[in-house]
């Protein structure tokens, strides 16, 4: 029982692992892959790991100790499903241009939408057309801060408020000759939308304002 004790331990330190990286530590120990496979599933029964995904857990007293930093939640969710990059609500809470309360973190992502439902937090991917699938960078995290740890890809402030609005009107996803022939998506439908759903556009950089209303001109 102390290899499976000393496993777990090493398991505390990793921000994520999948089942390859425990049967390697499980080798160190000593451990076949079948024996391996035990002590997740008992792991797993009395919560000490958490399950992201199949094969992909987090261990409960990682998790318990970052838990509170925004940028291990994104950082999951980079890692959860890639490529992706945080955008839409949870961005633009980020950036302070809204007050929304988030239950889940959206991020986008060129595959098929799907989403997840772990003890670590809800998170959901929406899938987008290749060439939209840009607009967002690396923001790096400081390992020596208590907040801020860890690096994550979140897309630009207009590309988060570009995003949201993509999925929120069905016109922005029509062919080419369908949103032509429907006469594009209105300016003011677009400026109304945001401030309904009380986006402080305001509070975003005149230069970040200007790259928005760009990235919406050929839907217009």
């Amino acid at each position: 029982m102390k290899s499976k004790k000393n496993l777990l331990e090493q398991l505390k330190s990793l921000p994520h692992f999948n089942k390859n990286t425990v049967y390697q530590l499980g080798k160190q120990l000593g451990l076949k892959d079948s024996t391996v496979d035990t002590y997740i599933s008992r792991f797993l029964k009395y919560k000490e790991i958490l399950q992201l995904k199949k094969g992909l857990y987090v261990s409960a007293n990682f998790f318990e100790k970052n838990k509170t930093d925004t940028s291990y939640s994104f950082y999951l969710a980079n890692i959860i499903r890639t490529p992706s990059y945080v955008s839409s609500w949870a961005a633009l809470q980020y950036y302070n241009l809204a007050t929304e309360a988030i239950h889940c973190i959206t991020s986008v992502t060129p595959k098929v939408t799907r989403n997840y439902q772990t003890k670590a937090g809800n998170f959901a991917y929406q899938s987008i057309k290749k060439d939209l699938f840009s607009d967002f960078s690396l923001a790096k995290g400081n390992p020596a801060s208590s907040a801020g740890r860890f690096d994550f890809y979140i897309a630009s402030p207009p590309k988060a408020l570009f995003d949201l609005l993509y999925f929120r009107t069905r016109q922005f996803r029509l062919p080419a000759e369908a949103l032509a022939k429907a006469g594009g998506v209105k300016l003011e439908v677009i400026q109304g939308l945001i401030e309904e759903l009380r986006i402080d556009i305001d509070e975003m950089d005149k230069v970040e304002q200007k790259k928005f209303y760009l990235m919406i001109k050929k839907f217009i």
